[in-house]
């Protein structure tokens, strides 16, 4: 963790960067529909990619709440970059949670400091994000044979490897999971780039085909059973309050740009923003925004303080999720007819819409909460 004066330092590099060469990029990346590797190699060159990591990996090691206020900013960025960085600054803990010190070495280190593109590769086409996973392997010698389908995977253009989760032959629920580094050269792997989505325009995804894909023993990270650990705790919950994070920022430049347009519109002789209505929905867009960014810390203090944070995360997550719907929705409203016209405030009510999925649906979040809050009243009964 930094002390408050790199840390502060950092921030307003990060503000000053979002406010001139993000916007451009982000200008850059909406026209074009790519984002260009000269995009990326500067982002890695700021360091932008190795924030949360720890030093000992290669990383800068800034503090969840501190990587959380510098995402606030990221956020309000083309949604392409917020990923790059949502992701480069999140996978390392999955990868690092089981890793063997030759792991580390050879993969952890090197994603770190950008030499080697790794992807979180669980989504699949006929089954549900978790212990419901129906891509197999079967151990054969010194190798498995994977079996099944992903979709959806991010970076499948840039990935040299995919942190890939399955489960043994025969093996049901959370048992007999397994995590892999699979290479992107593997025999059996077939990619398939995905069309574009309607929003995050430039971040390509990817449709994977594993057909007796056979990949080494000494990929797998962890042991047999060890896969939704390392995908769940190493991952997701963090990375969901990351997510409640890029909607409570995504939201404020939402607010940003409506109360901006509101104070120049014009209509029978006052301002958008002298008229009550628009200053009870600026009231209930700022409260909205509060609540979640609170929620977000909250749950980030919990994390830092080294407790379980599953129920915390979905939480932070479904709220800010949904908060950012209602923000945008209202942002939209106020600019009328002229902000469903190609723009900022369009490109973000399109990117908007992704992060009720991201990470899990609002559904997903609830049931992870109600397991949770049942959970505690029984262990309270007994």
């Amino acid at each position: 963790m930094h002390d408050e004066i790199s840390f502060q330092q950092k921030l307003q590099e990060v503000q000053d960067f979002v406010a001139t060469r993000g916007r451009l990029f982000s200008e850059q990346i909406e026209a074009s529909g790519h984002v260009d590797k000269n995009v990326i190699e500067e982002l890695r060159q700021r360091g932008y990619f190795r924030l949360t990591a720890p030093e000992n990996l290669g990383g800068l090691g800034f503090s969840m709440h501190q990587y959380l206020e510098m995402l606030f900013y990221f956020a309000q960025l083309h949604g392409s970059l917020r990923v790059l960085i949502h992701v480069t600054n999140s996978l390392w803990r999955s990868l690092a949670s089981k890793a063997s010190q030759q792991q580390l070495e050879n993969f952890v280190r090197p994603f770190v400091n950008s030499e080697k593109w790794i992807t979180f590769t669980l989504t699949e086409p006929h089954s549900g994000s978790g212990a419901d996973l129906k891509t197999t392997a079967r151990r054969d010698g010194d190798d498995y044979l994977l079996n099944g389908e992903k979709w959806m995977i991010i970076f499948s253009d840039l990935a040299d490897y995919f942190l890939l989760f399955c489960r043994l032959e025969d093996s049901q629920g959370s048992e007999g999971t397994l995590a892999f580094l699979v290479p992107r050269d593997s025999q059996g792997l077939t990619i398939e780039l995905m069309q574009d989505a309607m929003g995050v325009t430039g971040t390509r995804h990817g449709h994977l085909y594993l057909r007796e894909c056979r990949v080494s023993a000494s990929m797998r990270l962890g042991e047999e059973g060890d896969g939704l650990t390392v995908a769940f705790q190493g991952f997701l919950d963090p990375s969901r309050l990351a997510i409640g994070m890029t909607c409570v920022g995504l939201a404020d430049r939402a607010l940003q740009l409506a109360v901006q347009h509101a104070s120049k519109r014009v209509t029978f002789g006052k301002t958008l923003l002298e008229r009550p209505t628009i200053q009870m929905w600026i009231a209930e867009m700022a409260t909205d925004i509060e609540a979640a960014k609170q929620l977000v810390f909250k749950a980030a203090a919990d994390f830092e303080s080294g407790l379980t944070i599953a129920r915390q995360a979905s939480m932070a997550k479904l709220f800010a999720s949904e908060m950012l719907q209602r923000v945008t929705d209202l942002a939209l409203q106020i600019h009328g007819g002229i902000g469903y016209f190609k723009g900022e405030m369009e490109r973000i009510y399109r990117d908007a819409r992704m992060l009720r999925f991201e990470e899990g649906t609002s559904e997903t979040q609830k049931m992870t909460i109600a397991r949770s809050v049942i959970r505690q009243y029984r262990q309270n009964q007994s």
